[in-house]
């Protein structure tokens, strides 16, 4: 049996079937030739008739959890959706500090829910327009995914789905108000809408929404998102992550690794990059701006950028 990557995951005992010993299978496990996604399923192996990645490629681009969401459709015994923070991650977006370690699928059932070790099965009622599919697989649409994981997640957690989502899919207050229903007395429907009044596309990434969440908590004043800088004559400066009306104006940068770390741009180094962020930053300040600064540690321990942005912005 030939063993080259593909996106099925297999049964142990399609392996078996297929003339695998159990220690070849044992063997290829160390060897990492075969991945096991989750209980009993695997990856790797492909069998005669079985489907590789998109174009031939294999499944490099798709995430372990993805992974692992495929092989437990695969297990169930009855048709169920992706949903929660896997519908999140097959959705493409990005997630902080919620755990992956379980596959979150639901059915639209009344009972049967269950939680096991690798698996989270919710009963929840799911119309059929809320399913989307993505490469192949049953998901919960954008909407009700950004829903289910802000009923299920804390705040902060949530807001970064919530805004990545929104960013990927242009979802605005309304729809995301509609996929809540607030009309409806069900558990964590206050939390839903409190995640979909304060989701905002605009955020570009994790930590620009954290920072959101940080000064929402902190009770800073809102700041604009992504506000567009000119000099005197009218032409375009810099688009800046967060803007603060005030004499004079505070501009809020997060630094995070996609400048200066592994995510550099194409054809860019590091020097590069800071010295042309260097002579950004001089230009916003020539104009008078006030530019604070942070990073992900700033994120982790805020009380120095808290006091430095408390000391620049205006009281509410």
């Amino acid at each position: 049996m030939d063993l080259l990557p593909g996106t099925t995951p297999v049964r142990r005992s399609e392996l078996i079937a297929a003339g695998m010993s159990e220690a070849e299978i044992r063997q290829a496990l160390g060897a990492g030739a075969i991945v096991l996604v989750c209980r009993g399923m695997y990856r790797g192996a492909v069998l005669p008739g079985a489907v590789t990645g998109p174009g031939g490629r294999g499944e490099e681009l798709v995430t372990a959890h993805e992974r692992a969401v495929r092989g437990v459709l695969r297990r169930l015994d009855s048709p169920a959706v992706v949903s929660h923070v896997s519908a999140a991650v097959v959705h493409g977006a990005e997630t902080w500090d919620v755990p992956l370690d379980r596959v979150h699928v639901t059915r639209s059932v009344p009972t049967g829910a269950r939680r096991g070790h690798d698996l989270v099965l919710h009963a929840l009622p799911l119309d059929p327009a809320e399913t989307v599919r993505v490469r192949g697989l049953p998901v919960t649409s954008p909407a009700r995914t950004v829903v289910d994981v802000a009923r299920t997640v804390p705040f902060g957690q949530a807001v970064v789905v919530a805004d990545a989502l929104a960013r990927r899919h242009g979802l605005g207050t309304a729809e995301l108000l509609g996929a809540a229903r607030p009309d409806r007395r069900r558990r964590g429907t206050a939390a839903a809408v409190r995640v979909a009044r304060f989701a905002d596309g605009r955020a570009a990434g994790p930590g620009e929404s954290r920072s959101r969440v940080l000064f929402h908590t902190a009770g800073l004043p809102a700041p604009d998102l992504q506000r567009e800088v000119r000099d005197p004559a009218g032409r375009w400066l810099a688009t800046v992550g967060f803007w603060w009306d005030g004499r004079p104006p505070v501009v809020g940068e997060f630094d995070g690794e996609i400048k200066y770390g592994r995510l550099l741009p194409p054809g860019r180094t590091a020097g590069q990059v800071i010295t042309e962020e260097k002579i950004r930053e001089d230009r916003l300040r020539d104009l008078g701006l006030h530019v604070v600064r942070w990073t992900w540690r700033d994120l982790d321990d805020p009380a120095a950028l808290l006091t430095r942005l408390r000391t620049r912005l205006p009281t509410r």
